[in-house]
């Protein structure tokens, strides 16, 4: 699975990957964890505000939060499972 975190490295986005990090990890989940903070890259996910979670390339963004409660922290999982078993589908694809 590949997630990447788009972010310039404000406080919401620091919180953002230390939350992702921490449920990918409290939950076993085998990960490729990114920092994209180059905002001509954040670009490119067509992304309007930051922080952004993506999962899998072709997909777009899943998560706009810095702020999670522990079922968000939950739904977030429950998401990352069910985006780690599908194929990656170009942007242009979809």
């Amino acid at each position: 699975m590949e997630i990447k975190i788009l972010g310039t490295g404000c406080s919401k986005c620091k919180t953002l990957e230390e939350i992702t990090r921490k449920v990918v990890k409290d939950n076993g989940i085998d990960d490729n964890i990114t920092k994209v903070e180059d905002i001509v890259e954040i670009m490119k996910f067509n992304i309007m505000t930051t922080p952004a979670l993506v999962v899998n390339e072709g997909y777009n963004p899943v998560c706009f939060s810095s702020d999670f409660t522990r079922n968000e922290k939950q739904q977030v999982l429950d998401l990352l499972r069910l985006m780690g078993n599908t194929f990656e589908v170009p942007e242009e694809k979809l």
